[in-house]
């Protein structure tokens, strides 16, 4: 045979579908039911794999950064009935790839993440899972589509293909009633419906305090308690502490702004985000305060929540020191980016390594308080990689990026690291610096922010915090001891040994609260009627 037939016959070969699906090797095919949704969807589309399953803990919902095997592809206008693939060139986690997964038995589950078309007001036009009230869970979000799990005989190198139908939706969310006490609002907010092109909502739970309507004659301070997205009421008002005599009364209200990247927006206006400080300050707390009788002004307006609310509460007394009258921060994310966490986003080359030549170290992303890792850096974001490409995972990285960050010339956000090298765009963290790097902030312009903020900021973290966040917190303090014209006079407390999320609890901070506005408060002020 001469060397023309066989490079022919070789490409017979190649070119055959059995030699295809042999090169190709293990795969599902993954389809959704026509009576499961009858429009094409634009999203993506998971296989997840487990040795066990059952009704509270399918192999969906075993995923995470130390979770079973997950594999997802993006979809565009899937029609029902037409399969996607994902097969072992499919970046999965935390196997990488289906030919890497060991024979046997496994149970697999089929999902679709359906995501929405938001054409938004900066010119560029993203494709994202539009919460429904769920606080952006693709995993539990209504209108989502899965199948049942099934259990399977899984050979990595076999060929034939494993079909699986998503053909269930999961159901809208029910919201909890209101009670006497525990008022719900919820808003279209029209600053936020126009910049994102599409319907945003925001709301707010609030938590009124005791004999609330049998003092009509009575005006309260107000607490924003800062956090993730949650239907429940502020905790504080299951406690013995609520409704003892003498203990002040005031109104809590935890605010509700899912955005399409995460389950709240950071609560600060943002490239990738959009204009959620404004929505929240001209729309949402408008219609908190004219609905409930709050006193309305900065001494009587304050700021707690920890981690995720901990960062919030800061951030919004720095950038609206006039508005509110003092922020207890608890276990707050970095605040200070040489510590995100534990990395220096201005310093090191690389997130998830440390090159020490001969090998490299993987960096911890959590800990327990004894100093024994649990997660690192590169499983949690090759975790939220594999649930969404474009920072779309709803993961807590991937909003950071989202608020801190620019908008990429796609129309989605600059990555501050290749997602998949860990290696640091140096372009974006000075990005991160001038905008939210809080301490940076606050140093920069103590001048004319300390007269503001000075006798308002106070923040508690445990020195073991599982996230590291403690660092960050430390780089702060080192800054506000510091302070002159003026002298920061608020506290900073770093508990031994505790881990996420320590700080005191809220009925110790009401009683700090409460001592701040006697001493902030104007001449005159009412300070006596809301201490029944």
């Amino acid at each position: 045979m001469t060397i023309r037939h066989l490079i022919f016959a070789a490409t017979a070969l190649l070119a055959s579908p059995n030699a295809a699906r042999a090169q190709r090797g293990p795969r599902f095919e993954i389809s959704f039911s026509r009576d499961a949704r009858a429009e094409p969807v634009t999203g993506r589309v998971y296989v997840a794999l487990s040795k066990t399953s059952d009704a509270q803990r399918s192999p969906i919902n075993q995923t995470g950064e130390t979770g079973v095997p997950l594999y997802g592809v993006n979809v565009e206008n899937l029609t029902a009935g037409k399969a996607a693939t994902i097969d072992a060139s499919t970046f999965g986690y935390p196997v990488r790839s289906l030919k890497d997964i060991p024979a046997g038995e496994y149970w697999v589950q089929p999902f679709v993440n359906v995501y929405t078309k938001f054409a938004r007001a900066d010119g560029h036009t993203v494709w994202m899972h539009m919460d429904q009230w769920e606080g952006q869970h693709w995993q539990r979000s209504p209108g989502n589509i899965y199948g049942e799990p099934v259990k399977i005989s899984f050979d990595p190198k076999a060929t034939t293909p494993i079909r699986l139908v998503a053909d269930k939706v999961i159901p809208p969310v029910v919201v909890p009633a209101e009670t006497e006490n525990v008022k719900r609002i919820k808003i279209q907010s029209a600053i936020l419906t126009k910049w994102w092109g599409h319907p945003i909502f925001l709301g707010a739970i609030v938590l009124l305090p005791k004999d609330y309507d049998k003092h009509p004659g009575v005006k309260y301070p107000i607490v924003y308690d800062e956090g993730h997205f949650s239907l429940r009421a502020p905790s504080v008002g299951n406690t013995p502490f609520w409704n003892a005599e003498g203990s002040p009364r005031m109104i809590v209200a935890t605010i509700q702004h899912p955005s399409p990247y995460y389950d709240d927006s950071y609560g600060v206006n943002s490239a990738n985000n959009g204009p959620y400080g404004d929505a929240i300050m001209q729309e949402l707390i408008p219609a908190v305060e004219s609905q409930f009788r709050v006193i309305g002004q900065p001494w009587a307006r304050l700021l707690t929540g920890g981690s995720t609310g901990g960062w919030i509460s800061l951030a919004k007394q720095v950038m609206y020191p006039d508005f509110y009258g003092g922020t207890w921060s608890l276990c707050p994310d970095g605040v200070d980016f040489r510590y995100h966490q534990i990395v220096n986003i201005y310093a090191d080359t690389n997130a998830y390594w440390l090159d020490r030549g001969w090998m490299k170290i993987d960096r911890p992303t959590q800990r327990r308080p004894d100093g024994n890792v649990t997660a690192t850096m590169k499983d949690e974001n090759w975790y939220e990689l594999v649930s969404g490409n474009h920072s779309r995972s709803s993961g807590q990285w991937d909003i950071w990026e989202a608020t801190y960050g620019p908008v990429g010339a796609d129309g989605y956000p600059q990555p501050i690291w290749n997602k998949e090298t860990g290696v640091i765009d140096k372009k974006v963290a000075d990005y991160w610096k001038q905008h939210y790097d809080l301490r940076n902030i606050l140093e920069t312009n103590w001048a004319t922010l300390g007269p503001k903020v000075a006798n308002k900021i106070n923040i508690y973290v445990g020195d073991a915090d599982s996230y590291f966040l403690n660092m960050g917190v430390h780089m702060m303090d080192n800054f506000l001891t510091k302070t002159a014209s003026p002298k920061w006079t608020g506290e900073t407390i770093f508990q031994p040994m505790a881990p996420h999320c320590w700080g005191p609890p809220m009925n110790e901070l009401m009683v700090k609260m409460t001592a701040a506005m006697e001493k902030n408060a104007p001449v005159g002020a009412d300070l006596k009627g809301w201490r029944y």
